[in-house]
């Protein structure tokens, strides 16, 4: 079965990484055909085991190997096509769209968060199919309020976020 672990915090406040080095520790995990798109932490790979087990397999192999708490959500093929097709933005030159990634009913506890935040015009979120997707204007990002709140040290463990062109790109080599 092929999967795609996306990673948490990585290549961002101090957390830097080679993707190769990545790799190698899928691969001494024991995952086989392990490759990374861009360096936002994005390793496809393939298993026999559950999602589950992968998990606690490769938080375990990246923590001990970088020495730090790491957290990553894996998904297979059929959940990257869904995060993909379940949008409900249109695309537009003037926006970011973001799906996150985030442990069961969490896209709720982000959705509160962003219904509470001021925003930019035309700023938006929506929820499709238990996934939580954010527009914003582009250059707009770093500097909203919602996007500060993403930050929050307790929100750490609950979720990662990838522009939508990010699940165009890992879809493709999933096939």
């Amino acid at each position: 079965m092929k999967y795609c672990a996306f990673l948490r915090g990585v290549n961002v406040k101090g957390t830097n990484m080679k993707m190769a080095d990545v790799c190698k520790v899928f691969v001494d995990a024991g995952m086989s055909n392990v490759s990374s798109i861009l360096a936002s932490g994005n390793i496809i790979f393939s298993s026999d085991k559950t999602k589950s087990d992968l998990k606690v397999i490769l938080e375990k192999a990246m923590s001990d190997h970088f020495s730090y708490e790491d957290f990553l959500f894996v998904k297979n093929r059929n959940d990257v096509e869904n995060y993909l097709n379940s949008n409900p933005f249109q695309k537009n030159d003037d926006f970011h769209i973001y799906v996150f990634v985030c442990n069961e009913n969490f896209e709720k506890t982000l959705m509160a968060e962003f219904e509470n935040s001021s925003k930019a015009e035309n700023e938006e979120a929506k929820i499709e199919n238990g996934i939580f997707y954010w527009q914003v204007p582009k250059g707009n990002t770093l500097d909203s309020t919602f996007g500060k709140i993403l930050g929050k040290k307790s929100m750490k463990d609950q979720f990662t976020s990838r522009n939508l062109n990010t699940f165009e790109k890992v879809i493709k080599k999933m096939t």
